[in-house]
């Protein structure tokens, strides 16, 4: 009657589908501090995925507060600290697979056996191990691929951090260029004013043909309208770097920026970039770290086809009141059993998975193959630009220095009575758009600058 009786609650234990787990938490202050340092240590690694230090050579206090924002603030920073993070927890979670389970409960229960009239109470308490045999590494292999998606979620963290600083020094300084172009476009707009006026004055006198008026005003009127798109651009920039370092758009009246006269740190642009710089870039690395991964798939794949092996142990402890005894050995049942299950027919199934693994491995490798030549032409081509733009920037600069100069000789022409008041603030006017140019320059060799940054990952060159 014993057995009969442990043997019924033992099934009944088996198929309940509420079993109550017990935890313990246990508040460590030590290990709070442990935790925080761990913190503080993350967050000092994500700093320096930005090399502050190339930031700052640039000399603008400005720059490098709303670059310390965007690493603050960010939300799209945040965003990839959290993917890290929830990477870092599926790989827990999946070496867990790897560890036996056990689990215990507790099971009340009434019970009424044939031919005898009373109810009788029980109170088990039931144990059970569980065990998947990793012969064949196959719950380790995705273990390792887990670990490889996580170290490449960890690179795309770090390339998230690098974009995020570009975009903000590249924002940055089309601001500074625009709020430059925009002073210089005032100038512009007031010199084709004067030009209209004193045109309009000949026209009436006869001495300038109508035709030369009607361009004159539609020289002021163009003028004017690129001075909205250069205001409009600005506001759209603002909001832009506002979203970057996480402030609120309506606060971008506020936001402070070095002035033109005040750019004067250049860095010095190198003549050429070994090409194994690129291999400190996160999407190089990342597109190496998910070949490997879809290596180890392919293995996880084919061992599917192998049996799976179980160990499967169970301890329930009775207190039976019809049973003497208690809750003792003498009234427990353990049992001790295991199982190799394989697969005859599953549709085709695993071979379909194994080949759709095959297929993912050689994506990789082809991306790996594009990502190897896209690194190449990025650097490539930041450096060309770079190098174009400040050629182009040092020879407007020496026209810019023969403009003035001719505009000295049309203003002391203009101070004895030689030259008229419309030539000269002509020559102003053609000093004025030459001075835009040479702005325009000057600020692309900035960013192209960050440019190169980008493409070689933050790198010190």
């Amino acid at each position: 009657m014993k057995k009969l009786v442990a043997t019924a609650l033992t099934l009944s234990f088996l198929s309940m589908n509420f079993m109550p787990v017990f935890s313990k938490t246990v508040t460590d202050t030590k290990k709070l501090s442990k935790k925080e340092a761990k913190v503080l240590k993350a967050k000092t690694q994500r700093f320096g995925y930005i090399n502050m230090p190339w930031w700052e050579d640039l000399e603008d206090e400005y720059l490098n507060e709303y670059i310390i924002k965007a690493f603050e603030n960010n939300q799209d920073l945040k965003i990839a600290t959290l993917q890290v993070e929830e990477s870092r927890q599926r790989t827990k979670l999946q070496l867990a697979k790897e560890m036996p389970t056990l689990s215990a409960g507790v099971a009340p229960s009434l019970y009424k056996l044939p031919g005898v009239s009373s109810t009788n109470g029980a109170f088990a308490v039931p144990i059970i191990a569980n065990y998947e045999i990793d012969l064949f590494l196959k719950n380790h292999d995705k273990t390792k691929s887990t670990k490889k998606q996580y170290e490449a979620d960890k690179l795309n963290e770090k390339a998230a951090y690098i974009a995020i600083a570009s975009a903000v020094g590249s924002t940055y300084y089309n601001i500074v260029k625009i709020d430059e172009q925009i002073r210089l476009q005032n100038q512009l707009i007031q010199d084709r004013n004067e030009i209209y006026k004193l045109q309009k004055m000949r026209n009436e006198r006869g001495i300038t043909s109508t035709a030369d008026l009607t361009r004159a005003d539609k020289a002021r009127t163009l003028a004017r309208s690129e001075l909205y798109d250069l205001e409009k651009n600005r506001v759209m920039l603002l909001n832009s770097l506002a979203v970057l370092t996480g402030e609120s758009p309506d606060n971008i009246n506020e936001f402070k920026r070095i002035s033109y006269e005040e750019l004067t740190k250049q860095k010095t642009i190198p003549d050429s970039i070994a090409s194994d710089i690129i291999t400190q870039r996160p999407d190089y690395l990342v597109a190496e770290k998910m070949v490997e991964k879809a290596g180890i798939d392919v293995r996880v794949a084919k061992k599917e086809f192998l049996p799976k092996l179980n160990l499967l142990g169970l301890a329930v402890f009775l207190n039976d009141s019809a049973i003497p005894g208690g809750m003792t050995g003498t009234n427990a049942l353990a049992a001790l059993g295991g199982s190799a299950i394989l697969d005859i027919f599953a549709g085709g199934a695993k071979i379909a998975n194994l080949k759709i693994n095959k297929l993912k491995y050689e994506e990789y490798v082809q991306n790996y193959y594009k990502t190897n030549l896209t690194a190449i032409k990025e650097v490539n081509d930041s450096l060309s630009n770079l190098k174009n733009d400040n050629e182009k920037y040092i020879v407007n600069l020496e026209n810019l220095k023969l403009e003035q100069k001719d505009f000295g000789f049309a203003t002391a022409e203009y101070n004895v009575g030689v030259k008229s008041k419309l030539d000269w603030i002509q020559r102003r006017e053609n000093l004025t758009v030459m001075e835009k140019v040479v702005v325009n320059n000057k600020l692309d060799t900035y960013i192209d600058q960050i440019s190169l940054y980008k493409a070689v990952a933050g790198a010190d060159l």
